[in-house]
């Protein structure tokens, strides 16, 4: 029975937990020029139906540095559940590739494929989910701060699929998630109640940043809302993260953003280009973190 990677919950804390080590070594190791491959004659299938810099640039970098081969599959190159049945090309693809890195739009899409998929399937981003950059983005903050395990960390921005991810981290990794989120724009009510008392809703940003060691934030309009651009600006007037917000956060706080980020909107130049900003850490430990997790799901972690 093939280990699938759809969400946080997929794995234990103990083994999500492990995968922020084995990162954090893998690094070491690549940065050291360690030549270390065990993914040799293992085939990656990179199935994009959105696209994506840094996680083709990721997997596929990973992949290589394992010794590995990842093939890149474009909107053009397949057409899930459009020209075949998701059924049919999971049981295709995965007689041929030993991984599967899905990023799609339903996280339906994903959840069939995998249920027909007989070897591991990745969610790279659904609508619902992004649980690979909090991977990431774990592994940037035990780099710099240590464990996140207790601590306090404040979303500010729409519900989206960083949102609910982060709501999952909050469960796996067990530390405290502020939202600070306008009216109409609240995560997914099923999602934030499984969460229990680790998460809560604010309408103020200023009264989640207070006191935060971590501060995340993302676009206002993810792909495929961009005609949505307007009307969020509007709806999102205050919930910039500036240096003003940054300062109610603890003095040693981070701030992170998945990227690309829109200066100016979400978040002024002065916070991510200033010296409490991690946001290009984070972004190339999604290498790292994902190259822990294939070794997670292939069954070689060391």
């Amino acid at each position: 029975m093939a280990k699938h990677f759809l969400t946080l919950l997929d794995l234990t804390p103990a083994e999500l937990n492990d995968v922020i080590n084995r990162a954090i070594e893998l690094k070491r190791m690549r940065n050291e020029g360690e030549i270390y491959e065990p993914m040799k004659n293992k085939v990656m299938g990179m199935i994009f139906e959105k696209s994506s810099t840094r996680t083709r640039i990721s997997f596929e970098a990973g992949m290589a540095q394992f010794g590995g081969h990842a093939i890149f599959l474009s909107p053009r190159d397949t057409q899930l559940g459009r020209g075949e049945p998701i059924e049919d090309s999971a049981r295709v693809i995965s007689r041929m590739c030993d991984i599967i890195m899905i990023r799609t739009f339903e996280h339906e899409k994903i959840k069939k494929f995998a249920e027909y998929s007989n070897v591991p399937v990745i969610n790279a981003l659904t609508d619902d989910y992004h649980p690979c950059q909090l991977l990431a983005d774990i592994q940037t903050y035990v780099e710099h701060r240590g464990s996140i395990q207790g601590k306090t960390v404040t979303w500010v921005g729409d519900g989206n699929n960083m949102c609910h991810s982060y709501i999952n981290a909050a469960r796996q990794f067990d530390f405290n998630l502020n939202i600070a989120v306008p009216e109409g724009y609240d995560p997914i009510e099923s999602i934030v109640e499984a969460a229990g008392d680790r998460v809560k809703i604010f309408r103020n940003p200023a009264d989640a940043v207070k006191d935060s060691d971590l501060v995340v934030t993302d676009v206002w309009a993810s792909m495929g809302q961009e005609e949505e651009q307007k009307k969020r600006e509007a709806d999102f007037e205050g919930f910039m993260v500036d240096s003003e917000l940054m300062s109610l956060a603890k003095d040693d706080a981070l701030f992170m953003h998945c990227l690309p980020a829109h200066r100016g909107e979400e978040v002024s130049a002065e916070v991510i280009d200033g010296p409490q900003s991690v946001v290009f850490d984070e972004a190339e430990n999604r290498l790292h973190a994902q190259k822990a997790l294939i070794e997670c799901l292939m069954g070689t972690m060391k």
